[in-house]
């Protein structure tokens, strides 16, 4: 306990010894932190938004008119057994104008019609998995029953996933983790450098405390706590500021873009936040205690 104690005094000696260095090394951890949360909250806001698009990506296998009931559902059988399938079902030629009608904000272009329709019958694939979209599709397209019995003369044509759209969804999703994890790690860089730098003038600046220290027996963890115990305190201020500024954007921010962006999902649940939170304080000590001891390990010789 009396180790704990003298740490702490010989950390807060060092903290206000190097102030302007001190600062600077709080407000790098803070300014890191704060946008990892950032990053953070905002990773989520947009994985609830690629779910919610991706819960509604689908397969539509369109038939033929004179298609047998038989093999629709020897279809649809074989459909339900694929992996990544979470229903299968059938809309027919009446459903699917009844659909489209009531999709259509007029009724001039269904009445044009003149009684005819011209919409086939199709069968309706939702996934378990969006991510395997093409594999099933392919699967489909494969299946000599579906090939006697599709719309088009080529199996492929009679089966719309919206191909482009999902493609360029999944490649997007990918991008931003790319560039997030990226931004993460430039982040993390930049404040282990200036905690270095920061114990290493400590180091410096005690440096003749440290001379006596060692001819009088002091052991290795002794003449280390203190700086670590300063790196912990910085970061332990850094998360803490990032938290605190977080929390307001949560309160003030978030609620006036959810009013204007309502049909974005960016409402979290408070778990995630303070999962989010939890992971900063961590974040910030194992950078501060990286940063401390590399400078120890390179700038205190014990």
């Amino acid at each position: 306990m009396s180790s704990l104690f003298y740490f702490f005094k010989e950390s807060l000696t060092g903290f206000t010894r190097n102030l302007s260095t001190t600062l600077g090394s709080i407000i790098t951890i803070f300014l890191s932190l704060l946008i990892i949360g950032i990053f953070l909250v905002g990773g989520l806001i947009v994985d609830n938004t690629v779910k919610s698009v991706e819960d509604k990506v689908s397969i539509t296998a369109y038939v033929s008119d004179d298609a047998e009931q038989s093999d629709i559902d020897t279809v649809m059988k074989a459909i339900e057994k694929m992996d990544g399938v979470q229903s299968v079902g059938f809309t027919t030629k009446d459903e699917a104008l009844q659909n489209f009608s009531n999709s259509m904000s007029s009724s001039e272009i269904v009445d044009q019609l003149d009684g005819m329709n011209p919409l086939p019958a199709s069968i309706d694939v939702e996934l378990a998995d969006p991510q395997m979209v093409e594999g099933i599709a392919s699967q489909i397209e494969g299946n000599s029953t579906f090939a006697k019995i599709a719309d088009e003369e080529n199996p492929a044509d009679s089966i719309k996933y919206g191909q482009s759209s999902v493609k360029r969804l999944f490649e997007l999703t990918n991008y931003i983790r790319y560039i997030g994890v990226a931004l993460v790690a430039l982040l993390i860089f930049i404040a282990l450098v200036f905690i270095n730098n920061t114990i290493r003038l400590a180091i410096l600046a005690r440096r003749k405390e440290i001379a006596i220290m060692r001819l009088v027996g002091a052991s290795n963890g002794f003449i280390r706590g203190p700086f670590l115990m300063e790196g912990a305190m910085h970061a332990v201020i850094g998360s803490a500021l990032a938290i605190l500024s977080i929390e307001m954007l949560r309160r003030f921010a978030l609620p006036q873009v959810s009013n204007t962006l309502a049909w974005l999902p960016i409402d979290l649940s408070m778990t995630s936040y303070l999962m989010i939170y939890a992971a900063l304080i961590v974040a910030g000590l194992v950078i501060a205690g990286i940063g401390s001891l590399f400078a120890m390990r390179r700038y205190l010789k014990v």
